[in-house]
């Protein structure tokens, strides 16, 4: 048995949640958000409250039980509060600033590196060396941190780079004479 699979999903004042067959879409202040839930689950709507069942006791029914509740549970959360995801630069030079709706980062290199943001995402910067993502989906917001990250990830003998605000770092020593 699932422990996750097994809770409900309650769903908030303002959101409305429609079930079509297996597709789930959920609207709410934040936007609105679809996915199928694959045949092995049955999706029951009761009030204001989402249960999801297995169908049958099979390896890929208990597999897809758990993952199917928390994608669901996801996009309630997406549309309601939303996902936000902190970056921060360290090193000299090392600074992000907006050019419009898109970011723009220097990371030492011979140019200056502009992202634009994809459908559903938004970036802020409050200081120079901090970067702020927020959207409705955490797939997609967790995509856009980590290929941010991935232009310069935090390097261990100086802990330069772009990291997860908390990220620890683990530093190597140095070379002895």
């Amino acid at each position: 048995m699932s422990r996750i699979g097994k809770k409900t999903i309650s769903v908030p004042k303002g959101v409305t949640l429609t079930l079509n067959g297996q597709t789930v879409s959920v609207k709410g202040p934040k936007g609105e958000a679809t996915w199928t839930v694959v045949e092995d689950i049955e999706v029951k709507h009761e009030g204001d409250e989402l249960s999801l069942t297995p169908r049958s006791d099979t390896q890929r029914a208990r597999s897809m039980w758990g993952l199917s509740r928390t994608l669901v549970a996801n996009m309630v959360i997406g549309v309601t509060d939303g996902f936000e995801e902190t970056l921060e630069l360290v090193g000299v030079g090392y600074r992000a600033a907006m050019k419009g709706q898109s970011l723009s980062l220097q990371l030492g290199l011979s140019h200056d590196v502009d992202i634009a943001p994809p459908a559903g995402i938004t970036f802020a910067t409050p200081k120079q060396t901090e970067i702020k993502i927020s959207g409705s989906d955490k797939q997609s917001v967790g995509q856009i941190a980590a290929v941010i990250r991935k232009l310069r990830p935090p390097e261990p003998y100086k802990g330069k780079g772009i990291r997860y605000a908390g990220e620890k770092v683990r530093r190597k020593e140095g070379k002895k004479k």
